[in-house]
């Protein structure tokens, strides 16, 4: 899949794109990086619809690839490289959301079908 950034796209529609491919996965937005293996400060989630151009540090316009061979860790690092933009990715357990800071090494097709045998 391809995302395409420039400062006018969404985190809403960043989002649903990303969730239309990887329905068990969601993307969530903060103010500022997590370290590796670390999780996000719940004070520092972006809440609400925010245009990409109020979040980031680097203005950079481009096309990010995604692919499911794609790891979590690389994809949030490719985020923060390429567009200054600190992502986290969650995978749905049953009824809760659980970022993947222990399974960040994990491809997202593998994240994506531990989430959905976890709805079964």
């Amino acid at each position: 899949m391809k995302i395409h950034i420039n400062d006018s796209s969404t985190t809403k529609e960043i989002k649903e794109k990303f969730s239309r491919v990887y329905p068990y996965l969601k993307l969530e937005f903060f103010n500022k990086p997590h370290g590796e293996k670390e999780a996000s400060v719940k004070e520092d989630l972006i809440k609400g619809d925010k245009t990409i151009g109020e979040i980031r540090t680097k203005h950079n316009e481009g096309d990010l690839i995604i692919h499911p061979t794609t790891k979590a860790g690389e994809l949030e690092q490719a985020f923060e490289d390429k567009f200054g933009i600190h992502v986290q990715v969650f995978r749905k357990s049953g009824r809760i959301w659980l970022e993947t800071t222990s399974t960040d090494n994990w491809t997202l097709k593998e994240q994506n079908e531990v989430g959905m045998e976890m709805e079964s």
